[in-house]
């Protein structure tokens, strides 16, 4: 598809999940399992996942994602620019 992802990316407090690069934006997601999505979106705030790639002129787009583990689907998600 053309788009740079990695999984894992270290930062100084932690690891974001995800980080998936295209043209114009840079998506860095955190995945819960039956949690929810706004506590994933805290998470990537909390640990700064985001702050390398600030310096870009690309958008940073936050990406919250829960697993349900019953349905084994995703349960929720919330984006944040």
């Amino acid at each position: 598809m053309g788009q740079f992802t990695e999984a894992e990316v270290h930062s100084a407090f932690g690891r974001a999940d995800a980080i998936v690069k295209t043209s114009k934006y840079i998506y860095v997601f955190e995945f819960k399992l039956n949690g929810s999505a706004k506590e994933a979106l805290d998470q990537i705030d909390e640990k700064g996942y985001p702050i390398p790639f600030l310096v870009e002129e690309r958008e940073v787009i936050k990406v919250g994602v829960c697993f349900d583990k019953e349905t084994r689907n995703i349960g929720e998600w919330l984006i944040q620019r």
